[in-house]
Formats: C-alpha cells, structure tokens, sequence
C-alpha cells in the first residue's frame, strides 16, 4: 500500500501544488461537478497548475437524484477528459437534497463508459453498504472501488473483492497523517497497491 494520493474540492485551499508534489504526493482527484448544474469553481485552474507540478490528476462527480446518464454527460462536458485523467463517481447521500439511487449510478457509469470507453472508479461508504447490503450488482462491479471509511480496518461491500483506494481520513477523523504541505488538513487516501500499479489504474503506466 502507498499513502500518495489526496482529493480535493473548492473547500480546499491549496498554496502550492509543488511544495505537495515534494512531500510525497502523486495524485490528485479534485471535485468537477455535481447533479447537472453545478461545476467546481476551482477545477479548470488547478489542473494545469497540478499538471506543471508533474502529478497525476482526476476528476469526480458527486451524484444526485436524477437521470444518471444526463448528469455522466453534464461532468464530461465540464471535464473534458484526456486519456491520462482518472474518473469517478461519488457516491453518497446528498445532504442538501435528493440521493443518487443504485440505478442512477448505474445509468452514470454506463453512460461514463459507453462515451469513454473506461468504467469509472466508484467512490462510496456507508450509504453505499447500505443499499447494496450483501447483494452484487455487476454493472458498478466493473468499476474499481473507491472506499471512504475513517478507521484502521477497511470493511469492503460484496460487490466488491476489495478496494483500490481508501479514503481513511476527511483531514480530522481517522489515521494520521491528515495533512499534506502545500495544503493542510484535507481528505487522504491509501492506494492498494505500488506506483507501478497506481500509473496503470491513471492510464499512465
């Protein structure tokens, strides 16, 4: 396991993507987009500058209740993906309205693949486990999985063999380390695997 990916949002302040690439730092997934009208003010001006650092980058989607499908073509219209940029669906429950629902991930994802030829990694936790419960669903399964869990032990859903990465802190619960240099507190995940096998799940490898 390598401990060299962060994500991040317009809540985070980032002072300087190189100071975070020499702490250690590879990848960065950043917020894009959410439902099918919100875009992240500060997406489309820190990827170049994450991209002149010499870090990885990518871009999620935080989900809503709705047409799936409309909201995977809202996010890549806005994010324009190259090949080299790592996609992902967040999902979990809306507090500020409605919920995606299993079969509206299921829209996003296919939808995610049918225009890029890629699934899409799948970020979830305890909504996620939820839903699914001890049930497999083989469309998300195509996706790899993106844990969020703030504890030592990694519990992984049925649907899943195991997770890729781990988000295991929000910056203030879970393990240490919380921050990063050149950013501070912020979400920090685990990578399930060595850098050879983190480039190849960015395209890069």
């Amino acid at each position: 396991m390598i401990n060299v990916v962060v994500d991040l949002s317009h809540f985070n302040n980032v002072s300087d993507f190189d100071t975070v690439k020499q702490s250690g730092i590879v990848g960065v997934i950043h917020k894009a987009t959410q439902g099918t009208g919100y875009k992240d003010s500060t997406y489309q001006s820190r990827k170049p500058e994450a991209l002149a650092a010499g870090l990885l980058w990518g871009a999620y989607h935080f989900g809503e209740g709705g047409d799936g499908a409309a909201q995977a073509d809202f996010f890549l219209s806005f994010v324009s993906p190259e090949p080299e940029d790592l996609l992902v669906l967040d999902f979990e429950q809306n507090p500020q309205g409605g919920s995606m629902t299993i079969a509206e991930a299921e829209q996003f994802v296919t939808e995610i693949f049918n225009k890029t030829g890629r699934w899409p990694g799948m970020y979830g936790g305890s909504y996620l486990k939820e839903l699914l419960g001890s049930s497999t669903n083989p469309t998300l399964a195509n996706c790899w999985f993106w844990l969020a869990q703030y504890g030592s032990n990694a519990v992984v859903p049925a649907n899943w063999p195991t997770w890729t990465m781990w988000q295991y802190t929000d910056g203030v619960n879970g393990p240490e380390p919380h921050s990063v240099p050149g950013i501070g507190n912020c979400d920090r995940d685990q990578f399930n695997g060595e850098m050879e096998e983190l480039e190849k799940l960015w395209g890069t490898g």
